[in-house]
Formats: structure tokens, sequence, C-alpha cells
């Protein structure tokens, strides 16, 4: 049954490798570098902050750092869940460093004569559990469903460029994700009810 479902896993990440094109190279090279989000994780920040405290000024340092611990929190616990316990505690080979797609897989050359291949092992996906934490938490937070679905296009943008790049399988993604909603949620849970909370002080 194991073997079934790595095979397919195997052969699904493949025909997404394979999708290439100049454009999406550098598209999704783009996407994947955390740098390029900055200014966006930072406007996320400062909108959250503002919702938090709406009509409720005199609050709003102390919703600040509410929100601070949330966000800490929530990537914390998807990121060492999968890249400080998972990843070793599996040690699936990524598929740039598994003999059995490694030759088949398309790389993007970042630098002439360097491909970016990452570290060796990959499950599950950082990249994918902390974009999806976020999504979670941020979601549970404004109960909008147009910065829902936004949040669920990047997050799935950024999952997706790992597969392109060659460096995870679609399985990695999938628990990646998996991982950091559950965590996004549960903290945005706690996060609303701590918040309902002082308001009413």
């Amino acid at each position: 049954m194991l073997e079934s479902i790595i095979e397919i896993d195997q052969r699904l990440f493949l025909f997404l490798n394979g999708l290439q094109s100049n454009f999406w190279d550098e598209f999704f090279w783009i996407i994947t570098e955390t740098k390029t989000w900055i200014p966006f994780y930072f406007f996320l920040f400062v909108k959250t902050w503002h919702h938090l405290s709406a009509g409720y000024q005199v609050k709003m340092w102390k919703n600040l750092g509410m929100l601070a611990v949330a966000v800490g929190a929530t990537i914390t616990l998807a990121d060492q869940t999968t890249s400080g316990f998972m990843k070793p505690f599996f040690e699936r080979l990524r598929p740039s460093h598994d003999p059995v797609t490694a030759p088949f897989t398309e790389f993007y050359e970042y630098a002439k004569g360097h491909v970016y291949k990452g570290g060796k092992f990959g499950f599950a996906s950082s990249h994918a559990a902390n974009s999806f934490a976020l999504f979670g938490l941020l979601s549970m937070i404004f109960k909008n469903k147009s910065i829902t679905i936004t949040l669920l296009v990047w997050a799935f943008f950024v999952s997706y460029s790992r597969i392109y790049l060659g460096v995870h399988y679609p399985g990695d993604i999938l628990v990646g994700a998996m991982i950091g909603t559950l965590y996004g949620l549960l903290v945005g849970y706690l996060l609303n009810k701590l918040h309902s909370a002082w308001i009413g002080k």
C-alpha cells in the first residue's frame, strides 16, 4: 500500500515538474524566495493589527503584542514540526536527491553552473506548512471570503513552486499544508478567544 502511494507520488511529481518554460522558471524562483514576500508579510501584519484594534484604539499595543505572539507561535510550530522533527525523523529524500527521480528532474539554474536542489530530506515541506499556517491563522481572524481565497491562492503558488523547482514531492506539500493549516486554525481560534476576552475588559 505504502509503496503504491510513493510510486503515485513520484509519477505525479515527474509530470508536474516536467511542465517547464523559461518564463515559469523565473516566476517560480521568485515566488519560492522568502525575501520576495517580506513587504506582503508586513502589509498583512499591519492590516491584521488594525483589524483587531478597530473600535478599540486603547488596546492597540496590547493587540500588537498578542498578534506578534500568535504569528510567531504559528510559524514556529509549523516550521519545527516539519523541518525540526519530520525531515530528520522520516529521512525521505527530496526528489532532487532521490536516485529514482533525480535523473529525470528539471532543476532551476540560479547561477551559471549552479542548480538549486535544496537540502537532503523533504518530508514534509516547511514552505507549504508555513504558508498554509499563515493562511489558516488569518482566515480565522478576518473570516472574510475574499481575504481567505487570496491567502489560499498565495499559499498554493508558494507550495507548488517547490514541486516545479524539483525539491518536493506532492505528498511533501500535501502533508505540510495540512499541518500548517491545522496549526493556523488552532492558534487563530485561541487568538479570537483571547481577543474577545481582552476587548471585554
